[in-house]
């Protein structure tokens, strides 16, 4: 996809003037198709108030997905329509807007810690991800292995730790600032702190169950509190 830079261009410039100067925030209207409670659109969500954009929404009904049909080519949620610059998946919108506008910054700058990053949340679309869509299949069959449900329960369980660890000493997944990690993981670990009563979703309904925050996650828990306070589009 083409990425316009912000700057002006060089032929622009005037050799008896500087060229003007750009804003240092450009606020933007952004057309984000979403759908209730998506936990993939949240992500969208939070980076688009992390980077001050304003947001018209489009909010699609799960049963109908046509509108994101027609102007996607595909049926999932979140899109973003950035005056005919169409972006699907999640963080590839994250991605994109950390580009169009990077301050303030979701990405190091640092390649050596942007590479850390993306495999970071490759590995929780990828790895993480893989045992509560499991759970949900292993759900819907007749009957369902309970013994492969309880094992896939665990390794959901053994996570939260890995992520306590990984906030010692820091405020974030990686490191002290808000970032595109945080961005990844909080709208589903957020189901092991609190469920909304109105989210009825059964992919939601199983991290909630299988994601039980006890006495050895304060940190994971303080986390969870903190991104949640955060704005979102």
């Amino acid at each position: 996809m083409s990425e316009q830079s912000l700057a002006p261009p060089a032929a622009a410039c005037v050799a008896s003037r500087p060229p003007p100067r750009a804003p240092r925030n450009v606020r933007r209207v952004i057309r984000l198709y979403r759908a209730d409670y998506s936990t993939n659109a949240e992500r969208v969500a939070l980076a688009l108030a992390h980077k001050g954009i304003e947001v018209e929404s489009v909010v699609i009904d799960y049963a109908d997905r046509s509108e994101v049909e027609r102007v996607s080519g595909q049926p999932l949620v979140p899109v973003i329509d950035d005056d005919g610059t169409i972006v699907v998946d999640s963080m590839a919108i994250v991605a994109y807007l950390d580009a169009k506008l990077p301050q303030p910054p979701l990405y190091p700058a640092d390649e050596a810690r942007r590479a850390e990053m993306e495999v970071f949340i490759d590995w929780f679309n990828r790895v993480w991800k893989g045992p509560p869509n499991e759970i949900e299949a292993e759900e819907a069959a007749a009957p369902p292995d309970r013994e492969r449900i309880a094992g896939l329960s665990r390794e959901m369980a053994a996570a939260l730790d890995r992520f306590e660890r990984m906030l010692q000493g820091r405020d974030h997944l990686m490191g002290d600032e808000f970032s595109a990690a945080d961005i990844a993981a909080y709208p589903f670990l957020k189901y092991a702190l609190a469920r909304d009563p109105g989210d009825d979703e059964a992919f939601h309904r199983i991290l909630d169950e299988h994601q039980q925050l006890g006495e050895n996650h304060p940190r994971l828990s303080a986390w969870i509190q903190r991104v949640g306070g955060r704005p979102r589009a």
